[in-house]
Parts: structure tokens; sequence; C-alpha cells
């Protein structure tokens, strides 16, 4: 399985299994059967392009599969649905790791992957990448800390908030970072091009 494929999965069931809830709630089906939904993801997957792949050691590529596929299996081995209400706990402590370990080293996760874009990112953009990878370790904090409070207060609440609002805050995040950067390179822009006017006048 290519790893972007296997991200996009990742991601997809973590909105898959709340929903998946209400509907098994509705046609009186067994929540634990859907643990059959992660075990694809232990596969075995070429080295992908996506933002966990990239910033994973080589060794620990395996990892998202194994625990997602350790989580599936003990719901369907258990015959219950609560390890699947972990499932997006794990993510988000995967991913706040994954985040967190790449400020250590010399180019953050988010640097990483706008050099794909643009490989001369200058030293501003790479400052402003790592305070992007700093806010997304706050908010995989904050999120997978919602997220294991939501299991302990109801199924119904879990759901909601795993597969509604919890998509609802990362697309403002995503928003609000966009709007961010359009005015940091606005501003970077303004910057260099002032003394260019300066020597003409």
């Amino acid at each position: 399985m290519p790893g972007w494929l296997a991200a996009g999965f990742a991601f997809a069931a973590g909105f898959l299994l709340p929903c998946l809830f209400w509907l098994c709630r509705w046609q009186g089906w067994p929540f634990w059967w859907c643990g059959l939904l992660l075990l694809p993801l232990a596969l075995p997957r070429r080295a992908g392009n996506g933002a966990l792949a990239a910033g994973l050691p080589r060794a620990a590529k395996w990892l998202p599969g194994a625990l997602a596929a350790l989580i599936g299996g003990a719901a369907l081995l258990l015959r219950d649905g609560l390890p699947l209400q972990y499932y997006p706990v794990a993510v988000n402590v995967l991913f706040f790791c994954v985040f967190a370990a790449s400020l250590a080293q010399e180019q953050s996760l988010v640097e990483r992957l706008a050099r794909r874009v643009e490989p001369e990112l200058p030293p501003s953009g790479a400052r402003y990448a790592r305070r992007v990878t700093q806010a997304w370790c706050v908010f995989f904090a904050l999120n997978g800390a919602l997220a294991l409070a939501s299991i302990g207060a109801g199924e119904a609440v879990w759901a909601f908030y795993n597969g509604f609002v919890a998509y609802v805050l990362m697309g403002c995040m995503f928003a609000g970072e966009w709007l961010i950067r359009r005015r940091v390179r606005r501003r970077v822009h303004d910057e260099s091009a002032a003394p260019g006017e300066s020597a003409h006048a």
C-alpha cells in the first residue's frame, strides 16, 4: 500500500469510526465490527510522502499501522467497541510526537513539507514553519486530551466530538494558518521591495 494512501486511509478512519457508530446504533449492529476498518492499515507499504511518514524514523514506519491494527484487533477479539474509542486519541498522540520530535531537528516537519513546494525557502519562512509546527503540537495535545475526555463522557459525546467537532477545529486551524501565512508573505514581500523603491527614489 503506498504511504500516501495509507495516510489518507488512517485520516479517513478517524472520521468514519464515529460516523459508523451512529450507523451501528441505528441498525442494531455491534460497534466492535468496525475494528475491521483498521486492520488494512497494517498491510505492508512503501515509504510514503505524507506528513506522518515524513516525520517518522525509517525504523518506525510500521508504527502507525501496527497501532491501528492493535486497536482494531483488540475490538474484534474482545467483542467490545471501547478500544475503538481510543483510536482518535492514539492518532493525536502519534502526530504530536512526530511534530514535536521534528522541533529538535535542524528542519521542522512543516519546513520539510514546505521545501517540497518551495526548495529555496528563505530563513524567515523556516522560522515561520517552526512556529506553525509548534502550533500544531499544541493543537494535537489539546485535541488528544479532549478526545480522551470524550470517552468518559459517553458514546454519543465521543462520536459527536471526534466525528464532527474535532474536524471543525482542524479546519479552523488550517484556515487560520492559511490566512496568517498570506499576511506574512505580503509583509516579507513589502519589506524586500522597500529598499529597492528607496534606492530608485
